[in-house]
C-alpha cells in the first residue's frame, strides 16, 4: 500500500514537472528588461516548482503519501530489543526504543540500556573513539530503566558514564567522561593526552535543554539542572543548580521545603 501511494505521488509530481517544460509565460522564467542607458539586465526567475504547479487535490494526495511511507520508516526504523542492532549492545532492556533516525552509534557492546528507556532521534551514543577499540572497563556507558534521552545528545563515554533510572533530558544535552588537558604550552591541546574521570547522574533527575556534563561531574538523586548548564563538580541530591559552572540555587530541606540559597 506504501508503494502504491509513492507511485500515485511520483506520476503526479513528473506530470507537473512535463506540464512545466513547456513554453513559458513571461512571468515564469529569466525576464530581460531594458534599463535606461539601453542594456539589458536579467530578473531572478519565477518559476514554479513542480510540486506547486500540481492542482490542491493532486498535491493533497501526493502530501498524505509522503508523509505516510515517513511515517512508516519513522516507526520501522527504530531499534527495539528484538531487533538485530540491539543484540549488538551489551545489554538492551524490554520495552526499551532508540528512535530513528540514530546518530552515531557505535561500540555497543560497551553500551547497557536498561528497561522502558527511551533515546531519541539523532542522539549519539558511543564508546571510545573509533568503532571496535577494546575499552578498559565494561560497560563504559550505562542507562538505567525509564530514562529518557532527548534528541540529538550525545553520551560519550570513555571509562565510565552511568545515567540512572527515571531520569529526563531536554534535548541536545552532552554529556562525556573525557576531557583535553593543556598543561604543556608548548603541544597543541588536541595531541595531549586527555583525562578521563567518572560521571554520575543520579536517578529521578531532570537535565534541561544544552546542559553539558562534563568529567568528573557527580548529579544527586531528583536534582535539577537549568538549560544551558554545565556541570563539571558535585550537584547534591534534591537540588537545583544552573549557569556555567553550575552551581546550587536551591536545596530541598525536610520538613521545611524548597529554600533558596
Amino acid at each position: 500500500m506504501a508503494l502504491r501511494w509513492v507511485a500515485v505521488g511520483w506520476r503526479l509530481v513528473r506530470q507537473g514537472s512535463d506540464e512545466d517544460s513547456g513554453p513559458r509565460s513571461a512571468l515564469s522564467g529569466p525576464r530581460r528588461v531594458v534599463n535606461g542607458g539601453g542594456k539589458e539586465r536579467r530578473l531572478p526567475s519565477t518559476a514554479v516548482p513542480a510540486g506547486r504547479s500540481l492542482p490542491p487535490w493532486a498535491r493533497r494526495l501526493a502530501s498524505q503519501a509522503l508523509n505516510q511511507i515517513l511515517a512508516y520508516v519513522t516507526e520501522l526504523g527504530g531499534v527495539g530489543p528484538g531487533d538485530a542492532r540491539a543484540r549488538r549492545f551489551g545489554a538492551f532492556g524490554e520495552g526499551s526504543l532508540l528512535c530513528f533516525p540514530t546518530g552515531a552509534v557505535y561500540n555497543e557492546r560497551y553500551i547497557h540500556i536498561g528497561s522502558h528507556t527511551i533515546v531519541g532521534p539523532y542522539v549519539s551514543l558511543s564508546a571510545g573513539m573509533a568503532p571496535g577499540q577494546d575499552m578498559v572497563s565494561d560497560p563504559v556507558v550505562r542507562i538505567g530503566d525509564r530514562t529518557t534521552i532527548g534528541r540529538g545528545s550525545h553520551i560519550v563515554g570513555h571509562f565510565c558514564v552511568e545515567i540512572g533510572d527515571d531520569i529526563q533530558t531536554g534535548p541536545y544535552i552532552y554529556v562525556t567522561d573525557q576531557n583535553h588537558v593543556y598543561e604543556d604550552p608548548d603541544t597543541p591541546v588536541g595531541r595531549q593526552w586527555p583525562v578521563e574521570k567518572k560521571v554520575s547522574i543520579g536517578s529521578g533527575s531532570w537535565l534541561g535543554t544544552g546542559v553539558v556534563v562534563l568529567p568528573g561531574a557527580t548529579i544527586g538523586r531528583n536534582a535539577v539542572i537549568g538549560a544551558g548548564s554545565v556541570v563539571t563538580g558535585e550537584v547534591p541530591d534534591h537540588a537545583v543548580a544552573v549557569g556555567s559552572p553550575a552551581r546550587v540555587v536551591k536545596r530541598y530541606v525536610p520538613g521545611v521545603g524548597w529554600k533558596a540559597l
